[in-house]
């Protein structure tokens, strides 16, 4: 396919929705995509920092509402029940493997057969005695971890992948751009899966035909796999991705990402070598080797950026009072709040601390901004100047 010669040094990108999601189904969000993603780091530290069992249900419960209230009507946000439903599903398999491999904590409820494994795989004992403590306490911490993942399943479900990509630094375009693919992926293929068993019963009549709808339903979906994956590949080289080579400012970049690297390994193996000093030397040359690497790279590039609005006073007023919630829950630690972590031995119900409970409420803040009206918010088009032109979207 042919495409459209640029200018010397510039790199035309995609200024439309991201490729592989496809257009806005529902309105524009509420919040910019930087305000979702500060929301949704704070309810996971908080999610980890806070594991009572009784502070998690406040986090899951904290997502639960910002999807009724900011949930798009889009493929990727109807993967948040799949995605929760995944978490579930490990965590039961994580206190199913904790119960048959941990012994000798607490009362046993119930006796299994059991098997000692070879010294070369471990020589653990799989079976047993399955005791009360390690599976209530296996239980809590696979609670928590569905805590963190309902908070990135709701980012998921009412951000806009295309607008997160579209602000993300222009030296992390392309791995942004590679991220929003993958998340487009397990929607994709879903819903892909879902027609496909649709036209399948329109053939059948309604009918059920066991007999061979295992290769009925898996060709299609790898054919129409492969049509999207080709059609991805055209739109992006239509758009002129990666038409051009790396310029001098993406090369020093490179080199001094590699720098960070080998900085950030030598401190590592320093602090494994007792060379605390040393370590902290080349953690710190490492860092401001990455930032040098960032800062260079996007201001190495020229490529056109677009930006369907900037970072409003509720924006910045949601993303605080939410980095406010695992703040309050790493103030209460420090000071001696002995609620936020539940241990099954002794075995009694959480504790519940009124402070603490607010402080996670605090996740709640977005459900306080209106959902967002059909239409959008103006564009702006960003050029290698910095300086920014007003665009109304097309009708």
């Amino acid at each position: 396919m042919r495409t459209t010669e640029q200018p010397q040094g510039r790199t035309s990108h995609a200024t439309g929705p991201a490729p592989g999601v496809g257009p806005g189904l529902s309105a524009a969000p509420a919040l910019h995509a930087a305000a979702w993603l500060v929301w949704a780091v704070s309810a996971a530290a908080t999610a980890q920092l806070a594991s009572s069992p009784v502070y998690v249900s406040l986090v899951i419960g904290a997502a639960l509402l910002i999807v009724a209230a900011h949930g798009r009507d889009t493929a990727l946000s109807a993967a948040f029940p799949l995605l929760l439903g995944a978490a579930v599903a490990f965590a039961v398999l994580r206190v199913v493997l904790t119960a048959a491999t941990t012994h000798g904590v607490g009362g046993a409820w119930v006796t299994l057969p059991s098997a000692t494994l070879p010294t070369l795989l471990g020589g653990f004992t799989v079976g047993g005695t399955v005791e009360g403590p390690v599976v209530l306490g296996a239980a809590a911490e696979g609670f928590a971890l569905v805590g963190i993942v309902a908070a990135f399943a709701a980012f998921n479900a009412v951000v806009s992948h295309a607008e997160l990509v579209e602000s993300a630094p222009r030296a992390f375009h392309e791995p942004g751009l590679v991220v929003t693919v993958a998340l487009a992926f397990v929607p994709a293929t879903v819903a892909a899966v879902r027609s496909i068993r649709e036209a399948d019963r329109a053939r059948t009549g309604g009918r059920v035909v066991r007999k061979g709808r295992l290769l009925r339903q898996l060709v299609p979906l790898l054919e129409s796999g492969m049509e999207k994956g080709v059609a991805l590949s055209e739109s992006m080289e239509a758009r002129g991705f990666a038409h051009h080579g790396p310029g001098a400012g993406e090369r020093a970049a490179g080199w001094a990402g590699l720098g960070s690297l080998l900085a950030l390994g030598a401190g590592f193996v320093a602090l494994v070598g007792g060379a605390e000093v040393v370590a902290l030397l080349f953690a710190v040359a490492g860092v401001v080797a990455l930032v040098v690497a960032v800062l260079v790279a996007s201001r190495g590039t020229s490529r056109v950026r677009y930006r369907p609005r900037r970072l409003a006073p509720t924006d910045a007023a949601v993303a605080l009072a939410s980095s406010l919630a695992p703040l309050g829950v790493v103030a209460l630690g420090l000071g001696g709040n002995e609620t936020l972590r539940w241990t099954a031995d002794p075995l009694a119900l959480p504790a519940v601390d009124v402070v603490a409970c607010l402080a996670v409420l605090l996740l709640l803040a977005p459900a306080v901004v209106p959902p967002a009206r059909a239409g959008g918010a103006p564009a702006s088009v960003q050029g290698p100047s910095g300086q920014a032109e007003r665009h109304e979207p097309a009708t």
